[in-house]
């Protein structure tokens, strides 16, 4: 049974129970809620490096390969998408047991993708690939060359970004002898990426300046992250010329949020080009 008293204390916390939810409801209902939209709108950055590497060889030492430098580099830069060009995979001269793309993989933390352009010193010699992001698929493509010249190659891969969404990344090095040459490859380039239907970012080393056939031709179908007053990208000390890139396609697709050269001069005779695109 009941007590008087007892019916009297029950009564008064079912009162003042329920006067706290309803201000927990009120208090509840004036919180501010993100929206949906909100979320989906947020914009996101995508820090991007093109580095040719010289095989790993300060020009400072010659015959001396120091990958050490080369993560240091790539790792202080914070890029999640890295096209290096000039890597050597057991040759002599960097080492027989030295695979460069995968050792650098190793020291940054991050995935790679190597793929050749020509055999050297009993190895390989070629463009690599480093990504923040799992690499879902990859693929290397053979330039067309005049006789007597070196031969060249575009490699891609897939990656998924956070949020899902996913995009071809490239790397490239275009032949140095002569216009026509690089002009040949670069359209076989825009050729591979005619029908593509994912975003694609492509970095590398070009071989040639803005104002060049060669640049002209891949400006309609690219997006350079810097169009005018570009940085000179070679040699590392006093440089002069503008070769080395990084462009997207669809134009437009991307903001660009910020593009310049990495001011490091013992690592590589190129300096690194680093931006950042936001989506």
């Amino acid at each position: 049974m009941i007590t008087y008293t007892a019916k009297i204390f029950l009564g008064i916390s079912i009162f003042f129970g329920t006067l706290f939810g309803l201000w927990a409801c009120g208090a509840a209902s004036e919180r501010p809620v993100q929206s949906h939209e909100e979320t989906e709108g947020e914009k996101h950055t995508l820090k991007v490096l093109a580095y040719n590497i010289h095989h790993a060889n300060p020009p400072s030492r010659p015959g001396f390969i120091d990958i050490p430098a080369i993560a240091r580099v790539i790792t202080e830069s914070g890029a999640e998408l890295v096209a290096l060009q000039e890597v050597d995979v057991h040759t002599e001269r960097s080492g027989k047991d030295l695979h460069q793309a995968k050792a650098l993989a190793e020291e940054t933390g991050m995935h790679y993708y190597f793929f050749k352009s020509i055999d050297h010193q009993g190895g390989e010699y070629g463009n690599a690939i480093l990504s923040k992001y799992p690499i879902e698929e990859s693929q290397g493509y053979p330039l067309p060359y005049e006789e007597g010249t070196e031969p060249r190659a575009v490699i891609v891969v897939t990656v998924s970004l956070p949020g899902g969404e996913r995009i071809k990344f490239a790397s490239t090095h275009l032949d140095f002898s002569s216009d026509s040459n690089a002009l040949m490859q670069a359209r076989k380039i825009t050729e591979i990426f005619e029908d593509e239907r994912l975003p694609v970012i492509m970095a590398g080393d070009f071989n040639t300046t803005p104002g060049s056939e060669t640049i002209n031709h891949l400006d309609q179908h690219f997006t350079r992250t810097c169009r005018a007053d570009c940085p000179p990208t070679i040699p590392v000390v006093n440089p002069r010329r503008t070769i080395d890139f990084i462009m997207f396609s669809p134009q437009d697709y991307f903001q660009v949020k910020t593009h310049h050269t990495i001011e490091e001069t013992y690592a590589s005779d190129h300096l690194p080009v680093y931006a950042e695109l936001e989506r």
